[in-house]
C-alpha cells in the first residue's frame, strides 16, 4: 500500500489580495455549556496537553484531499475528537483529481478553512506575511508536542520551512517514512535455476546480467518505468542522490552543494549504464517504457531486473500466482560504489496551515493533539475496543473488517475517517502501513542492520529572489542534462569529447550560478541561531 501524495498547487501571486478577508472567519460555538474536565492520562500519552482543549463546545472546518464518500459526525475519529476534545471536527473534503482547483477558488475568495493543507510553501508563507495565516512558533509555549518535536528535538525545522523572519506557517508531519521503501529488485527464482548468487557491489551485478542473458538470450535483463528518475534513482549508490533537489546534491566531504551531472562520478555511472546498453542488458525502452509494458515483462521472461517501490514484490507475485506459482521478485542489494541507498526524511512538510481568526488556539491545539502519541494513535491505529483490538504480531486487527479481503489505509480513511492526508500528523508506527510482508520485512533488514544509507542533505530554504532565480535556471539546466545523459548513452559515438562540450555547455547556461544559490543558502542554514 502506498501514502497518497501531496497535491501540488499552484496559486497566482494576484490571489493574496483578498487573503486577508480570511480573519473574517469567526468561532463556531456548538453551545455555551462548559466541558467536563477529564482524568490525566484517561486518552493515553497527549504531551502533557490537557483535555478538553476547548471550555466550550467549539467547531471548526479542516479542508483537506480525499476520496472516502462521507467524513460526517458518523466516522468514529470525528465522534472521539469531539468527545476527546471538545471540537467538532467539519472536515471538508475534495477529490484529489479536484482538490487543487477547488483550493484555488475558496483562497481567492479569502475565507479561508480554520486547518486546510496543500498550498506551495513558497505562496503560504506570503499568505502568512499577510497575516491570513498563523505563524505557529509565536504560540509554541501553548503547543508542547509541537515545542518538543520542532523547536527542541528537530530545532532545524523552523530554518528549513520557516521564512525569513524565522517564523513558520506550516504544521510538519513527524516519523511518516518507512525506512526503505525502494530499490533494486530481481527475480530470484530465475536467479536460483541459474545458479546466481545476488550480487553485492556493481561488478557482481554486471556479472549477473550477463549470466542472466546468456540463458535469456531474447530478454533484456534490466528494465525500467522511471522515465528520465533511473538517474536520479541509481544516483545514491554513486554519492549523487537527493530525493527532491536532483541533480543538486551535498556533498558532504567538503560542505558544499554541487550538481551531479556535471560530476566524475555521474559520468561514470553513464559509462556503466551505456555498458549496459550496448551489450543489450539494459532494455532500449528504459527512458519511455509505460508502466503496463513494463509489468508485462517483468512478469514474464523479458526481463528480470529492475528498480522500483517494495510493495511491488508482493503484487507482482499476486498478479502472476495462478500463472507461475514459483515467481518470487526479491529486494537486492544497492548498486554502486557507496553501496548505500536514499534516507527518508523524518520530518515532513504537507503545508497544514492553520487560518488567523478566532478559531485559531482552538486549531492550533487540536493540531498539536493530532501530534501527541495518543492523536496518533486514534488517526493512524484507532480505538482500542471499539474498532480494533491487539493482534499476536502486535497490529492491531479490525473485526467490522475480517471479511474484505485486504484492509489498508484507504479502507480505514473510508470507515473511520482515519488517514487522513493532511491530519495523520504522527503515525503510530504499530500501524497496519507499518505492516510488512516477509519480502517487504527482508528490504528493511537487508539496509538497515548495515545501515546501507546515504546522509540526509540539508532542507535548505531560500528566499523570494532566490525561489525566483531557481525557477529560472533549474528547469533548462535539468532538461539539458537529461537530453545529454540520454544520447551519452544510446549514441555510440558519444564519449569523452562530448562529456567536455556537455560541461562547458552548463556553465554557459549558468550551472554555476544555480549552485551558487545553494551555497548561500547553506551559509544560512550553518549560521548559529
Amino acid at each position: 500500500m502506498t501514502l497518497k501524495k501531496r497535491i501540488p498547487i499552484v496559486l497566482a501571486t494576484t490571489l493574496l489580495t483578498s487573503i486577508l478577508a480570511a480573519c473574517s472567519s469567526g468561532t463556531d460555538k456548538g453551545g455555551s455549556a462548559a466541558l467536563p474536565s477529564q482524568e490525566p492520562g484517561q486518552y493515553g500519552d497527549t504531551g502533557t496537553l490537557t483535555l478538553p482543549l476547548v471550555d466550550e463546545p467549539t467547531t471548526i472546518t479542516y479542508m483537506l484531499p480525499s476520496n472516502a464518500k462521507d467524513l460526517g459526525p458518523g466516522k468514529l475519529v470525528v465522534q472521539e475528537l469531539e468527545k476527546r476534545t471538545g471540537i467538532k471536527v467539519n472536515f471538508q473534503t475534495y477529490s484529489p483529481q479536484t482538490y487543487q482547483d477547488k483550493l484555488k477558488v475558496i483562497v481567492a475568495s479569502g475565507k479561508l478553512p480554520d486547518i486546510f493543507t496543500g498550498l506551495k510553501p513558497a505562496e503560504l508563507k506570503k499568505i502568512g506575511q499577510k497575516n491570513g495565516v498563523v505563524a505557529i512558533n509565536e504560540y509554541a509555549d501553548q503547543l508542547p508536542n509541537f515545542k518538543k518535536l520542532y523547536m527542541e528535538e528537530n530545532d532545524w525545522v523552523l530554518k528549513s520551512f520557516g521564512d525569513e523572519a524565522g517564523n513558520l506557517y506550516t504544521w510538519p508531519i513527524y516519523n511518516l517514512n518507512r525506512k526503505v521503501n525502494h530499490g533494486f529488485m530481481f527475480r530470484k527464482d530465475i536467479f536460483d535455476e541459474l545458479g546466481i548468487k545476488e550480487w553485492t557491489n556493481t561488478d557482481e551485478f554486471y556479472e549477473a546480467l550477463k549470466k542472466v542473458k546468456a540463458a535469456y538470450p531474447n530478454s533484456y535483463p534490466y528494465a525500467s518505468k522511471s522515465l528520465a528518475n533511473i538517474f536520479r534513482d541509481w544516483a545514491f549508490g554513486w554519492g549523487l542522490g537527493n530525493t527532491d533537489q536532483y541533480p543538486a546534491y551535498y556533498d558532504e566531504k567538503d560542505g558544499t552543494w554541487k550538481y551531479a551531472a556535471v560530476q566524475q562520478a555521474h559520468k561514470d555511472m553513464l559509462d556503466f549504464m551505456k555498458k549496459l546498453y550496448n551489450e543489450k542488458l539494459l532494455d532500449p525502452e528504459f527512458l519511455t517504457d509505460t508502466q503496463d509494458s513494463w509489468t508485462t515483462k517483468m512478469t514474464t521472461d523479458k526481463s528480470f531486473v529492475t528498480f522500483d517501490w517494495i510493495g511491488r514484490l508482493d503484487l507482482f507475485y499476486n498478479q502472476i500466482k495462478e500463472q507461475n506459482p514459483d515467481y518470487d521478485l526479491r529486494y537486492a542489494n544497492p548498486v554502486g560504489p557507496t553501496g548505500n541507498v536514499r534516507t527518508l526524511p523524518e520530518v515532513s512538510d504537507f503545508s497544514v496551515a492553520v487560518a488567523k481568526n478566532k478559531n485559531t488556539e482552538a486549531s492550533l491545539k487540536l493540531l498539536d493533539y493530532l501530534t501527541s502519541p495518543s492523536g496518533s494513535e486514534l488517526m493512524t491505529i484507532g480505538v482500542e475496543g471499539v474498532n480494533f483490538e491487539w493482534g499476536g504480531d502486535g497490529f492491531p486487527v479490525y473485526p467490522e473488517l475480517k471479511d474484505l479481503p485486504l484492509v489498508d489505509i484507504t479502507v480505514l480513511e473510508d470507515r473511520y475517517a482515519m488517514w487522513l492526508e493532511g491530519a495523520y500528523l504522527r503515525p503510530d508506527h504499530r500501524s497496519i502501513y507499518y505492516r510488512f510482508s516477509e519480502k517487504e520485512q527482508e528490504a528493511q533488514d537487508k539496509i538497515v542492520k548495515e545501515d546501507r544509507f546515504e546522509p540526509l542533505d540539508p532542507i535548505l530554504n531560500f528566499t523570494d529572489e532566490e525561489t525566483s532565480k531557481l525557477a529560472e535556471l533549474q528547469t533548462s539546466l535539468q532538461k539539458s542534462a537529461e537530453e545529454f545523459n540520454a544520447k551519452y548513452i544510446l549514441d555510440a559515438g558519444y564519449g569523452d569529447a562530448q562529456w567536455a562540450d556537455f560541461q562547458t555547455e552548463l556553465s554557459r547556461s549558468g550551472v554555476e550560478e544555480l549552485m551558487s544559490i545553494y551555497n548561500e543558502a547553506q551559509k544560512r542554514y550553518d549560521e548559529p541561531k
